[in-house]
């Protein structure tokens, strides 16, 4: 339980105040020109140089769709060339002023950072240093540049390898990003997809109805191309149809995806509908680097990594997935040089409110710009070796506002205890009584629980620490809570959620979170999970519910490091929709018809002991 301050004040101060080293140059001695990249199948990318005046130079790249002459970030580049770095900075394929005029969201990532990398290995201001930066898709591609042996090390922010298994579809803001990001037939590029979104509001609000059947049908342009799949079982045909799809180069997977989907271009839409054809164990960014075995792709790394996540990322659950990959399935001279660091802030906003005008840290998001400094220390250590000066892990305590460290994730120190869920509404740490009465709410897909904020990537709802007390007033919600503590406790772990339950309906979801009710009666959102009844088996396949059967179930609710402060309580709520955030369940197993009600029971008894699975700092219960 150390405190970043005591084992590296300078580390702590850049992560709370940011700031960076006295710069080497002026403004007008850095020069700026674009170049074209040509890829190796002849598709050119526009590239912008930032070159110091002193060559050969250490070199930081980003390669982006979202306007490489973005103001916000060419401020960061600049700083980055005044400290003597030349920065390359790219529009991916697709997008700003690079080529074709059609963009295939992740498609061609792993070969054109290949040639990236093979392009700036080759040039005489190049020194031999190549580190990368940037977030969300410019993470992923940084996770492709890295597979290269010339690449030095890489610094994804809030981006993972796709080794989580997410049972339900991210929704909300998906339909805005892939109309207005990129170019191709219907985009609206005039227009922010964070603007998008306001617009498009009411037309999200009226879909996202989940009702897909149990057996997919492949399509007829994919049955047509491989026959084989008549003649395997669903399980093996989406296994085999895998890892087909794994073996064929960027081209060839942006046209299997066209003509699965019936569309003239790939965008994070179709992306995201792709576990119904290869399974609900392919998670979304599992296409960045596609791969028959996950662990394969942690083997073939070729540069240390430098992994920043937050607490309310939408994919935090898959950031600490590639990091426990990482360092197990890494060769051993790379993993032993990541780190990781977990903030308090969203995908790209801030996330953890409470406190927030005594702490600067909380008041902007950790992504490149603010952290300028940060990202030159650690290039410093990577080419210096000084790598073991940094902690393992650097996570924030929420509550207590403070930066700590661990030698990995979950800390070792912490200790896993079980809150069982009780009759009235109580959570607490003894098991429950032989006979207790389930508690029951039904679930309206018309009408679904709403996302008031947490965990997600919104315009018009807040990310990050948000009070949920009304929500949790809610009929379809269930609430069990605490007693007031008499001191402080210290939460850092992952979240778990063992469920027992039944419903009146052959598929429907379940919806967990965690809260931290402060005295005044706010109940602050610390972090939630759901899943798709359907898919509870994470590894097999998926089937429907008996309804009226109890089955326990294991719900992944992420994880989080927070301080419960003397006379807050812990309280977990349990519903069955967390919409737009993910897609509604329409209760009906993928047979045709309007969604129906599902009437939910949760069980609490001696034969059937619901509890979450925390982890505590200090080892009291």
């Amino acid at each position: 339980m150390t405190r970043l301050a005591d084992v590296s004040p300078e580390l702590e101060w850049l992560l709370t105040r940011g700031g960076e080293a006295p710069a080497k140059f002026a403004v007008s001695e850095i020069r700026c020109e674009t170049v074209w990249m040509t890829m190796r199948d002849g598709v050119r990318l526009a590239t912008d140089l930032y070159l110091p005046p002193t060559l050969p130079a250490p070199t930081i790249a980003m390669r982006a769709p979202y306007n490489r002459a973005n103001d916000k970030i060419v401020g960061a580049f600049i700083s980055f060339a005044r400290r003597g770095y030349v920065v390359v900075s790219q529009d991916v394929r697709g997008t700003g002023d690079s080529e074709p005029d059609q963009w295939d969201y992740y498609m061609y990532e792993p070969e054109d950072g290949h040639d990236f990398v093979e392009w700036v290995k080759r040039q005489d201001w190049f020194d031999g240093f190549l580190g990368a930066c940037g977030g969300s898709y410019v993470g992923q591609t940084q996770w492709c540049m890295a597979m290269h042996p010339s690449m030095s090390t890489i610094v994804p922010e809030v981006s993972g390898l796709g080794i989580a298994v997410n049972t339900a579809h991210i929704y909300m803001t998906l339909n805005a990003y892939a109309r207005a990001v990129g170019k191709g037939e219907g985009k609206v590029v005039s227009v922010h997809y964070t603007d998008l979104e306001r617009h498009i509001l009411d037309e999200t609000l009226a879909g996202g109805y989940f009702n897909e059947p149990l057996r997919q049908t492949f399509p007829e342009a994919l049955l047509s191309r491989y026959p084989e799949l008549k003649t395997l079982t669903p399980a093996r045909a989406k296994q085999w149809l895998w890892e087909q799809y794994c073996a064929l180069n960027g081209a060839e997977r942006a046209a299997f995806v066209q003509h699965a989907m019936g569309t003239k271009s790939v965008s994070v839409v179709e992306v995201e509908s792709l576990s119904a054809i290869f399974g609900h164990q392919i998670s979304h960014d599992a296409h960045t680097l596609p791969s028959v075995r996950k662990a394969d792709i942690c083997r073939s790394l070729r540069a240390p990594v430098l992994m920043l996540t937050g607490w309310y990322d939408w994919c935090l659950n898959d950031a600490f997935a590639t990091w426990e990959m990482l360092r197990r399935e890494g060769e051993a001279s790379v993993a032993a040089r990541c780190r990781l660091i977990i903030a308090p802030n969203a995908h790209n906003v801030p996330g953890y409110h409470e406190g927030i005008e005594d702490h600067p840290e909380l008041q902007h998001n950790h992504r490149v710009a603010n952290h300028v400094g940060l990202l030159l220390q650690w290039y410093a250590a990577i080419r210096d070796g000084t790598t073991d000066s940094w902690p393992d892990v650097i996570y924030y305590l929420m509550g207590a506002n403070e930066w700590r460290v661990a030698r990995d994730w979950p800390p070792p120190e912490s200790r896993q205890i079980a809150l069982y869920l009780g009759s009235d509404g109580a959570l607490m740490s003894q098991s429950p009584p032989q006979a207790a009465e389930f508690d029951t709410y039904t679930y309206d897909p018309e009408n679904p629980t709403p996302t008031v904020g947490g965990s997600i990537v919104s315009a018009v709802y807040p990310p990050g620490s948000v009070d949920v007390s009304e929500v949790q007033k809610r009929s379809d919600v269930l609430m069990y809570t605490t007693q007031r503590l008499d001191s402080d406790l210290d939460v850092a772990g992952p979240l778990r959620l063992i469920l027992y339950a039944s419903s009146s309906a052959v598929d429907t979801d379940f919806v967990a979170r965690l809260t931290d009710v402060f005295p005044d009666g706010r109940a602050i959102q610390l972090q939630s999970g759901i899943l798709r009844a359907r898919y509870r088996d994470l590894s097999g396949e998926p089937q429907l519910l008996e309804p009226g059967r109890v089955y326990r179930l294991e719900i992944d609710v992420w994880a989080t490091a927070n301080r419960f402060k003397a006379g807050h309580r812990l309280r977990l709520d349990i519903s069955s929709a967390d919409f737009p955030r993910f897609d509604r369940n329409a209760n009906r197993g993928g047979e045709p018809g309007p969604p129906v009600k599902a009437v939910q029971r949760i069980y609490h008894d001696l034969e059937h002991p619901s509890h979450l699975l925390l982890s505590l700092l200090d080892g009291r219960a």
